[in-house]
């Protein structure tokens, strides 16, 4: 898993649309909107104006996710942060909203409804911690 990196959008919450194109340009490295489009139309099941995948564009990158290159004459989207850094920030954030509830007794409760397998990665997480904090110098 990747570090949670330094940078951060600055709104986390990405509808379906939003979250489709942004795979896209991850999955191009960097994209066009007529590329975007073009891979969105290839689904026969699927319409999609231009203007809709420049509007979503434009979006994402005031969110914080995007940001636009001029090359040539075509404007080129790149991602901010990558996949995994956005898997890693997502991740931590829901950690965050879990620990927030500061109740032990909810907590408790929901740690003794584990299953096995759950317990064997919770042990893992553990043991990965107590590697980190070692290799930090950390208690």
């Amino acid at each position: 898993m990747s570090p949670l990196p330094e940078y951060r959008p600055q709104k986390l919450s990405l509808g379906s649309l939003e979250t489709e194109i942004l795979e896209i340009v991850w999955d191009l490295g960097q994209a066009t909107v007529k590329q975007i489009h073009d891979r969105i139309l290839a689904d026969p099941d699927r319409e999609l104006a231009y203007a809709s995948v420049t509007t979503v564009l434009n979006r994402l990158s005031q969110k914080g996710w995007l940001k636009c290159c001029k090359q040539n004459k075509a404007f080129v989207w790149e991602p901010l942060i990558s996949r995994e850094q956005a898997t890693a920030i997502r991740a931590y954030e829901q950690l965050q909203q879990f620990l927030a509830i500061s109740n032990p007794d909810m907590v408790a409760s929901f740690a003794d409804s584990l299953d096995t397998t759950s317990l064997e990665q919770l042990e893992a997480i553990a043991t990965r911690l107590s590697a980190i904090r070692r290799q930090r110098g950390t208690p």
